[in-house]
């Protein structure tokens, strides 16, 4: 179980952003990666960082589990919810590749504040506004069900933090600047990560 884990987040993880970077790349010339910005202690630097954090706690998960490090110890045993936390893991890759797909030349990870690109609401795009994310937390409850440890526990709590920061602290505002109608429109009939959840009531 931790092998599988391990295994198959080292996949997601060179799909998601090695492969996907190097696409982006071959189009545009750029990898696409903003980095965080923000001051210490700011919003988006706290969500830069409990992101960052959790992704690297995701692949510590099933180390910690193999190397019996503290925190790596599974908490229940279940073949049937291992099994479906394997399947949740894969779909929830699968959906990260197709809205990143769907993104096109806008694909980024952060926010260039001097950039302005294209708003995408088409294709997954018109069932949540945040698809990428959406599908990421599906793999993250697939780790918790897969590899039930405190690790995994911490990691997508804290990835969790971080992309509810990211998305309401830096992006929202961000594209609500860049496409203030477009994008106002859009949000009030578009959930954020879930249909019909999350919609824009006001700007």
């Amino acid at each position: 179980m931790p092998k599988l884990a391990l295994a198959l987040y080292i996949v997601w993880y060179a799909t998601s952003f090695g492969v996907r970077t190097f696409i982006h790349w071959r189009h545009t010339g750029s990898t696409g990666f903003k980095g965080f910005h923000g001051s210490p202690g700011s919003l988006p630097w706290c969500a830069g960082v409990s992101l960052s954090l959790g992704f690297v706690l995701v692949l510590v998960a099933p180390i910690a589990a193999l190397l019996d490090w503290p925190g790596g110890a599974v908490l229940f045993e279940s073949p049937a919810l291992h099994a479906l936390g394997a399947v949740l893991v894969v779909a929830g890759n699968v959906g990260v590749l197709l809205a990143q797909h769907g993104m096109g030349d806008s694909w980024r990870v952060g926010v260039d504040e001097s950039e302005t690109t294209a708003l995408v609401t088409n294709g997954p795009f018109a069932w949540v506004r945040n698809p990428i994310f959406s599908f990421m937390g599906v793999s993250l409850v697939g780790l918790w069900l897969l590899l039930p440890n405190v690790v995994a526990v911490v990691a997508g709590l804290l990835a969790i933090a971080g992309i509810e920061g990211q998305v309401r602290g830096v992006e929202e505002p961000h594209l609500l600047n860049t496409h203030p109608d477009s994008y106002a429109s859009y949000a009030r009939g578009v959930g954020r990560f879930v249909p019909g959840v999350g919609r824009l009531t006001s700007r």
